[in-house]
């Protein structure tokens, strides 16, 4: 396997619900000569599920606290019915694709997110099994990755997916980790920002013109530039189209 030609995507939740959007997106995968990795949220699923069950969706910081009765929720929604949405979606456009989640042959293990406050069953990524992703890749399959995933002793966690992203994307050594939204880019105010440089983020998310969801994105993208990934993207979908034909592109987070 190439490193060079790798291309992790995350799809974030706003979009895993739109089955016309998964087909546009299984269509760009069959055209780039690229091998892809897909992983993804479902926050929104996970939100609808838990509220009709009584629960409350609660977040620090873009992240969700996953109590013990949330995580069971968290993997019912991502590892199932998300995950075998997007399979499903991507497999009737003729992408090879295989649903996976983090626990699967230890795929990816976690360990438990230190935070201001107990987070609950949150975790981040702890260990990539490299050698198995790159043995599916080199079969020409499409990964799709749900991000619930287990410690060495077999408790679950609920990782952002986000943070699995730039984890696959470092141990791949991908040419590029595309973050997919429902937005084109990131906005100051209403003026678009093209080039975002890491040295700026931090002062950004104080300032709040970063905030939300949009936090563990850059924070990744941070992770993974200055642990080898060439080229981080924030964008949409017509945003990686553009990308793709060698055009600017949203915003490309660069050192």
């Amino acid at each position: 396997m190439n490193p060079e030609t790798v291309m992790v995507l995350k799809v974030g939740g706003g979009e895993v619900d739109n089955p016309e959007y998964l087909k546009s997106l299984a269509k760009y995968i069959s055209a780039v000569d690229r091998r892809v990795v897909i992983v993804h949220g479902g926050g929104k699923d996970i939100t609808r599920l838990l509220e009709k069950l009584g629960g409350e969706a609660k977040f620090h910081h873009g992240l969700r606290i996953t109590d013990d009765a949330a995580i069971e929720v968290v993997e019912m929604v991502l590892s199932g019915l998300v995950n075998k949405r997007i399979v499903g979606a991507f497999v009737s456009m003729g992408v090879k694709a295989l649903g996976l989640s983090g626990r699967d042959l230890a795929l990816v293990r976690a360990k438990k997110l230190e935070a201001e406050v107990d987070l609950g069953h949150v975790g981040e990524p702890d260990h990539i099994n490299s050698q198995f992703l790159r043995q599916i890749i080199d079969m020409g399959i499409v990964p799709v990755i749900s991000p619930v995933s287990q410690d060495s002793r077999g408790v679950v966690f609920n990782i952002n997916s986000d943070y699995i992203a730039a984890a696959v994307a470092v141990t791949l050594r991908a040419a590029e980790l595309v973050f997919l939204s429902d937005v084109p880019s990131i906005y100051d105010r209403e003026l678009q920002i093209s080039v975002l440089k890491i040295s700026s983020i931090e002062t950004l998310i104080a300032s709040g013109v970063i905030g939300g969801g949009m936090i563990p994105k850059v924070r990744s993208a941070v992770n993974a530039l200055k642990n080898g990934v060439k080229n981080v993207l924030i964008t949409d979908l017509e945003g990686l189209a553009r990308y793709l034909r060698g055009e600017q592109a949203a915003t490309l987070i660069t050192r």
